[in-house]
């Protein structure tokens, strides 16, 4: 029988398994289609900076416990398995092209500062210098506000998850894919099994992680949580050159260019269900977006669009810890759009509370069953 039996195989269901293997436990991880192919897939790879010794906010200490982490993952990551998951600290530029945004993006400076984190002011001569490919935009008086986060970073999500998935199995843990986990199996205060489209499994202890399906295996024990599916959408283009070197930020959308010419743009909030469809108003919306920054974008064609499901919570917090009423059961889900970012804190702490120790960061705020 595994240590661990871990529903739910995307970018925190792996990270807990990884980090539970690193440790010497056994563990299996099930996930009702490919691991890594829902939320954690779909999205940019956007990893802002945070610091630990400032934050004081929960989400924030969070945030300030798994950001360094990614640098010390990658290397590892790259050493046992070859893969390079595409981390690098490229920067991040903000711009706001209304005076509105402009102010908002002046408070989100300022938070910065209080934080300790270097953010610094750019004139539309420091924007161009610093990316030639939004000179248009700048010359036409667009930008009222630029800001450069010098140590914004990104990784690639599919290559992520790639070097994730063989570092686990490496480490000897069971991956089960396309199998449904349908209920619970309880004796006393426990859970005695799982029962899975592969038949009953039985772990020493149970983690769900799978994302804005997480709500439903929380119902079947009874358990309230506002856990919910967010679509968002996304565009692809695929240019003959790199054409930006930072990410570029505006309110909550961003275009994130990758080295071999790639370039994202996106995303979007609708609450719709489970539908992971696009729409042509919302692709049309991004691409507008793209090209109002970038008119030479126009010339190139987009290459692939396509939704995921992020698993939003009622209060923006994830919800993280042991399942009230029950030993050896807990939860790790809720991460909203910042599940990659917030992974590696997360596999740490879910890690340490799995194997018995008390975790790094105080989980009161991330309680599961709050609402």
């Amino acid at each position: 029988m595994h240590d661990c039996l871990i529903m739910g195989g995307g970018v925190i269901g792996l990270s807990i398994a990884y980090e539970l293997a690193i440790h010497g436990l056994q563990v299996q991880v099930i996930d009702k289609s490919e691991m890594g192919r829902e939320a954690s897939w779909a999205g940019a790879g956007i990893l802002p900076p945070a610091n630990l010794e400032t934050a004081v906010d929960p989400i924030d200490r969070l945030r300030g416990l798994s950001h360094p982490l990614h640098a010390q993952w990658a290397r590892q990551l790259a050493e046992e398995t070859g893969i390079d998951n595409g981390y690098r600290e490229c920067g991040g530029i903000y711009l706001a092209r209304h005076q509105g945004e402009a102010a908002s993006l002046q408070a989100f400076a300022q938070w910065l500062q209080e934080d300790k984190i270097e953010i610094v002011s750019l004139s539309t001569q420091d924007l161009v210098e610093r990316e030639p490919a939004l000179q248009q935009a700048a010359s036409q008086d667009q930008i009222k506000a630029a800001y450069l986060v010098p140590s914004e970073c990104q990784c690639r999500n599919p290559d992520h998850l790639k070097a994730l998935l063989q570092a686990c199995r490496q480490r000897g843990v069971l991956i089960h894919e396309n199998v449904t986990a349908h209920a619970f199996n309880l004796r006393d205060r426990q859970i005695d099994s799982v029962a899975t489209s592969a038949g009953d499994l039985q772990a020493g202890s149970y983690c769900i992680t799978s994302g804005a399906w997480s709500g439903q295996l929380l119902k079947q024990l009874n358990i309230s949580n506002g856990i919910l599916p967010v679509r968002g959408q996304m565009i692809l283009y695929r240019c003959p050159e790199q054409l930006l070197t930072h990410i570029v930020n505006e309110g909550t959308r961003y275009m994130v260019p990758r080295k071999d010419g790639r370039l994202l743009v996106g995303s979007c909030e609708e609450e719709v269900g489970f539908d992971k469809s696009t729409t042509t108003e919302m692709l049309a919306e991004l691409t507008a977006l793209a090209e109002s920054l970038m008119p030479q974008l126009r010339s190139i064609p987009v290459e692939k669009s396509w939704a995921g499901l992020r698993p939003g919570s009622f209060d923006g917090f994830p919800y993280l810890g042991p399942i009230p009423g029950l030993e050896r059961a807990f939860v790790a889900a809720g991460h909203f759009r910042s599940g990659l970012h917030l992974s590696t804190g997360t596999a740490v702490t879910m890690g340490q509370l799995i194997r018995g120790l008390e975790p790094t960061l105080n989980l009161d705020a991330f309680r599961v069953g709050r609402g």
